[in-house]
């Protein structure tokens, strides 16, 4: 799929770097396509009906892209303002997109039921400050994939929620995950359908929708002590992969996968070593074998074969939050 792609990596102080071809060439989105200069990008997402159609949050609030990440808009809507740290969009019903906020804005959740044109703040309680960050964020939002009123959130640092009933009440999951400090979370559908909460130090399974739980200490499960980000692999509900490093920001780094919903975790083989902690993974369901993992200090990798092997990317960048790519 070389070139026939658009591949989209989201930076903090550069905003987003747009290649429309696969790679070969990059080019920063900036004021002349309607984003604010030098912008803090935290998130990205693509509907699965509509690829072209981008939604971008930053420290300024939400932008969207109707046409591949060529022009941006900064939305008036009731984000405007907050730091916008992660978004989901309901597969089921693409109309429905969540949204999580927080530093150095309060930590705060949103939903909209048009794909973004407006939005609704939702009722959950978060603590105004808490240890190492000071204000809270929300560092990972998942939709149950078989039960899409099911919702689990994750802040850094305090703790998780989660909801029943599509957002409209949310909360907390006291005791069973002892580590607040929450990095990640997805819903693999299995079997077994697995929770699975990244804290800074391990990660928290559940098979039973959070009735019990399982830790693991990275120390003892992985390779490195840090555990950052996970992202299942599209339509394929056993499949997950892992980004961690030695620290934050971090020396090193490495990339895990799982092929049977987060038991066990493979260590796979990277061309170059990560200079820093693996950050972020992008892959999208018209390929579902095409993957990205970006190290936080700017490498990019990729791998055509669901991460049997992997290459890294001429183009390196400044501090990467997410990635996305698109169908050309």
């Amino acid at each position: 799929m070389s070139g026939k792609m658009t591949i989209l990596v989201a930076t903090v102080g550069q905003g987003i770097m747009r290649s429309p071809n696969g790679g070969e060439s990059w080019m920063r989105a900036g004021i002349d396509q309607g984003m604010h200069s030098d912008a803090i990008v935290r998130c990205l997402s693509t509907g699965p009906d509509s690829p072209e159609l981008i939604l971008a949050g930053s420290d300024k609030g939400l932008y969207r892209s109707e046409d591949a990440g060529r022009t941006w808009k900064l939305l008036d809507t009731p984000l405007s303002g907050y730091s916008v740290w992660n978004l989901a969009v309901d597969t089921e019903n693409p109309e429905i997109i969540y949204a999580g906020t927080g530093t150095p804005t309060p930590a705060a959740l949103f939903r909209s039921e048009d794909r973004g044109v407006s939005w609704q703040k939702l009722p959950v309680q978060v603590a105004e400050t808490c240890p190492n960050v000071g204000i809270p964020r929300f560092t990972g939002l998942a939709i149950d994939p078989q039960n899409h009123r099911n919702l689990w959130a994750g802040l850094e640092v305090d703790g998780v929620r989660y909801s029943r009933d599509g957002g409209d009440t949310w909360n907390t999951m006291n005791g069973a995950i002892t580590n607040l400090d929450v990095h990640s979370v997805t819903v693999v559908a299995g079997p077994p359908k697995t929770v699975i909460v990244v804290v800074n130090n391990g990660t928290f399974t559940s098979v039973d929708d959070g009735a019990t739980w399982k830790g693991a200490l990275a120390k003892d499960a992985f390779p490195l002590n840090y555990p950052r980000c996970i992202a299942p692999q599209p339509n394929n509900p056993r499949v997950v992969f892992l980004g961690l490093g030695d620290f934050t920001p971090g020396r090193t780094g490495a990339v895990l996968r799982s092929n049977d919903a987060g038991q066990s975790w493979e260590n796979l083989p990277l061309p170059v070593e990560p200079n820093s902690a693996i950050w972020a993974i992008g892959m999208h369901q018209a390929d579902p074998q095409l993957v990205f993992a970006g190290s936080r200090y700017g490498y990019l990798y990729r791998s055509d074969d669901g991460g049997d092997s992997w290459s890294k990317e001429w183009r390196e960048f400044s501090e990467i939050s997410a990635i996305t790519w698109i169908p050309s």
